[in-house]
């Protein structure tokens, strides 16, 4: 990288971060960002327990920028796939990737139920999991074309990892080799949430007792792993968004 690309990136960084400071800092105060571009100007604390609290709001905010900045920049690399995924969504059509995704899950469902021997457990399993992603793939769509970026981060996103979350998960109920990653995984997840979160309020024996870790348990422990990870997707692309519209 030459010396020139260097300042430029530093120069980006540091505008980054003061915008991201004055939006926070602009939550209490008034005239914070932008406010070189007023008569005004800026802001400032004028009495001691003005200045007091303004330096305290600076210093707690300075806190959560370093929290969210790198997410903001993981969010921009998720912007950059998730929009080659909507490209094919729009090249495909919302009925298009409804239509893709009865045939393919609606296949191995049936598949599954009438040709190839598997247990009733086991064939439920992934026919549950057939129609959730089927209609998983669908309420992805329809909420991408609905927009607005709360219903892109609460429903969008969510669903639309639901849909991709599924299919190694369901190859796992029937292979081996598949089931030595996503299975264990599950595993080791249920028990951390045993021990860490049941144990302290006394329902881990309860909630071992009554559930066992059947192949539902693995597609719904999936699923709830997906619905935080979209919205933890979602929400880095609206920092990305912040920092770097989609314009730039």
């Amino acid at each position: 990288m030459s010396v020139g690309n260097r300042q430029g990136v530093v120069e980006a960084i540091r505008f980054d971060l003061n915008k991201f400071h004055e939006t926070w800092m602009g939550l209490l105060y008034p005239r914070q960002r932008g406010a070189g571009d007023t008569v005004l100007g800026k802001w400032q604390p004028q009495t001691t327990r003005e200045r007091v609290t303004y330096t305290a709001w600076a210093a707690l905010g300075a806190l959560v920028v370093a929290v969210l900045y790198p997410l903001a920049l993981f969010g921009v690399v998720v912007r950059f796939h998730a929009r080659k995924i909507d490209v094919s969504v729009e090249k495909l059509g919302a009925v298009g990737v409804l239509l893709l995704a009865v045939l393919v899950w609606g296949g191995l469902a049936a598949l599954v139920e009438f040709r190839l021997d598997y247990s009733s457990q086991e064939a439920n399993a992934i026919i549950a999991a057939s129609v959730v992603a089927i209609v998983s793939a669908g309420l992805a769509v329809a909420f991408r074309a609905i927009g607005g970026r709360i219903t892109t981060i609460v429903f969008a996103y969510p669903f639309g990892m639901t849909a991709i979350f599924l299919p190694p998960v369901v190859a796992a109920l029937v292979s081996d080799d598949v089931a030595q990653f996503s299975i264990a995984y599950a595993d080791q997840i249920a028990e951390l949430v045993r021990q860490e979160v049941l144990g302290p309020v006394g329902l881990r024996s309860y909630v071992v007792e009554k559930f066992d870790m059947t192949e539902f348990a693995y597609v719904l422990i999936w699923i709830g792993i997906s619905v935080p990870l979209g919205w933890l997707l979602g929400t880095t692309v609206a920092l990305a968004d912040f920092i770097r519209p989609k314009g730039e």
